[in-house]
């Protein structure tokens, strides 16, 4: 059986601009032509062979179109949508809402002229309230559904029939539910059905033109799409204790205009404002939803150019290391909070270390710890990408996390680490950082300084740590030093002796027989205009020494004149790292004294430092 598109689809759907539900669409079936990825959607042609109408996919359909199961040049049929028009243009854009693939991509373009030994599409002649299209080819052909009569009622008219119903079914029954990513400045009247999944305080604020209160919550329909409503003054009184986290409700009467992208926290292009003349119904006696949670995944590799920015990121990982939860007291209320670490890695077989906060850290955390031996994946929704380490991530009050979800990202990776990844060498994304073209934040080559520069302004970090990059030489390491401590085996902290053998782990609570040893230890470096004292921890710190602290108390415990141990701190002198490295104050003796620390270090590719220092060069004689 040949499978092909509804003779005047276009035709149809033009004429049928908002129909009023799914069950009153005739069939529909198009060709989908130039599909393309346009910010968080796909957008195409659909084309029934005469017409063509520029048209966007529901982000349902991501899937589909990467699985391959929508296809250019496949058919889909169209089972809900609405129209849309092009501002400033009298062209109307077609956003499906729902829709299902029909066949694969075909050879080629379906056209309605008919040219010899070629396929066609003909008409019969229409019948009242029928349409019917056939399709010809040599000796087989598919006969398209007869179209339903379609029925229009006013909003009078559905109020009647159903009597006195709640506002929200009123709501629901009287105007059509539109998805949110349908939504845009240019339409009239709409409502959307969406689920309340964050929810922020209210705030008061203080401009030019007065005093206000303002909150917004975040909100997510049934596809998973969100956008971010928010509320000023006497809307925010009056929706502030209607909007419960977690609820599912209809909203109308509502404007959007385009998102400030430099406080965007949620993937649309547009943002929502409600005002007092807005209506807000909670759904309470009609079937709620939970949200598809959707994700828009960076790899690890690619987290630099996140570092310290407003926006947040999905990642998806294999856990490779689960601590146990702690207890860490805020400064800025002195308030006990639960935390736990996890370290994930991906395909680019690179890891990063994500702290877990709250109820994540005891609850889905504790899963994970339980499951640390068979090496879940996990899908990890709204994180905050930090400067711990180099590069790390961190949960806020909307991130979610799914174990083992049923994605295609999810089983690719599985299929990866069980063949390969299990054996792979990994390294932390925050030890190699390298020269990076695009934003280059947190890179060995941004905001390169001389040691000078750093030394000669003791107010430099007095607010908020200043990060620099620096490429100097070990020039002396005190071998008198305490060089490390005796840290626990599962959290790395500090452990003591316990009474009659063993050592006690306050942070896990237990007492284990072995430790092992940490670098924390001090180092002098230099460059061409002068020389710092640096702390370096033991990552850091092993980098630099070659071995590490176990290793290195080892060869302390061989006596002898030129002893081994005296031997390896010569080696690494004299030798060029690259650091980045964060500067502080700290107070010593009632005195503010400046405090250098080794974030990351590196050995220098000299045929990388070659294309920054012509790059330096060149940039000094464009000054000129």
């Amino acid at each position: 059986m040949v499978e092909s598109v509804t003779s005047d689809a276009i035709s149809i759907l033009l004429a049928n601009p908002s129909p009023d539900s799914s069950s009153e669409l005739p069939e529909i079936v198009v060709q989908v032509l130039d599909l393309k990825q346009s910010g968080n959607r796909y957008m195409f042609s659909a084309s029934d062979g005469k017409k063509k109408l520029r048209a966007i996919l529901p982000s349902s359909q991501d899937s589909r179109v990467m699985s391959g199961n929508i296809q250019s040049l496949g058919l889909i049929r169209i089972l809900d949508y609405t129209l849309n028009d092009i501002p400033n243009k009298s062209e109307k854009y077609l956003i499906v809402t729902k829709c299902e693939p029909v066949c694969p991509a075909l050879e080629m373009e379906i056209k309605s002229e008919v040219e010899s030994g070629e396929t066609g599409i003909f008409l019969e002649p229409k019948k009242e309230n029928e349409i019917k299209s056939e399709v010809k080819s040599e000796g087989a052909g598919i006969l398209s559904k007869p179209k339903q009569e379609i029925v229009a009622k006013s909003a009078a008219q559905i109020v009647h029939e159903h009597g006195n119903m709640a506002p929200a079914a009123r709501m629901a029954m009287t105007r059509r539910v539109r998805p949110v990513v349908s939504l845009n400045p240019y339409q009239g009247n709409w409502t959307i059905k969406v689920r309340v999944t964050s929810k922020g305080n209210m705030r008061t604020y203080k401009n030019a033109r007065g005093e206000g209160c303002v909150f917004n919550v975040e909100l997510t329909d049934e596809d998973g799409t969100q956008i971010q409503a928010t509320m000023f003054n006497e809307a925010a009184g009056k929706f502030y204790e209607k909007f419960v986290l977690g609820k599912v409700y209809y909203i109308s009467k509502g404007t959007l205009k385009v998102a400030n992208k430099q406080f965007k926290t949620v993937q649309n292009d547009y943002e929502m404002t409600l005002n007092e003349n807005s209506e807000v119904e909670e759904a309470t006696n009609e079937a709620s939803f939970v949200p598809e949670t959707k994700f828009k995944f960076v790899q690890i590799d690619q987290l630099g150019p996140h570092v310290n920015r407003n926006d947040l990121v999905d990642v998806v990982g294999v856990v490779q290391n689960v601590s146990p939860s702690m207890s860490i007291r805020r400064k800025s209320n002195n308030e006990t909070v639960p935390k736990r670490d996890i370290t994930i890695a991906d395909e680019t077989k690179k890891t990063v270390v994500v702290s877990l906060w709250n109820d994540l850290a005891t609850g889905v955390g504790q899963e994970l710890l339980d499951l640390a031996d068979k090496s879940p994946i996990v899908a990890i929704k709204s994180l905050k990408v930090g400067d711990f380490q180099g590069v790390s991530l961190s949960t806020i009050s909307k991130s979610a996390i799914l174990v083992n979800p049923d994605i295609p990202e999810a089983k690719k990776l599985r299929c990866w680490y069980d063949s390969e990844g299990k054996g792979a060498s990994m390294a932390s994304v925050g030890s190699s950082l390298s020269l990076v073209s695009r934003n280059g934040i947190r890179s060995m080559y941004s905001d390169r300084v001389s040691l000078s520069h750093i030394t000669s302004n003791p107010s430099l970090g007095d607010d908020k740590p200043a990060f620099f990059s620096v490429r100097a030489y070990i020039s002396f390491i005190k071998p008198d030093q305490t060089m490390w401590y005796r840290a626990c085996k599962t959290c790395n902290k500090k452990v003591t002796e316990a009474i009659g053998s063993g050592y006690w782990c306050e942070g896990c609570q237990k007492t284990d027989e072995e430790c092992r040893l940490r670098y924390i230890l001090v180092v002098k470096v230099s460059d061409a205009s002068g020389e710092a004292y640096v702390s370096v921890f033991n990552e850091e710190a092993e980098k630099i020494v070659g071995c590490s602290a176990d290793e290195l108390d080892n060869l302390k415990s061989q006596e002898g004149e030129d002893s081994p141990f005296q031997q390896k701190l010569k080696q690494v002198t004299w030798v060029p790292h690259l650091m980045r490295v964060s500067v502080s104050q700290h107070e010593y003796m009632n005195e503010k004294r400046q405090r250098i620390t080794a974030r990351s270090v590196a050995p220098v590719d000299f045929a990388a430092e070659s294309r920054f220092l012509l790059e330096e060069i060149s940039k000094m004689k464009t000054s000129q």
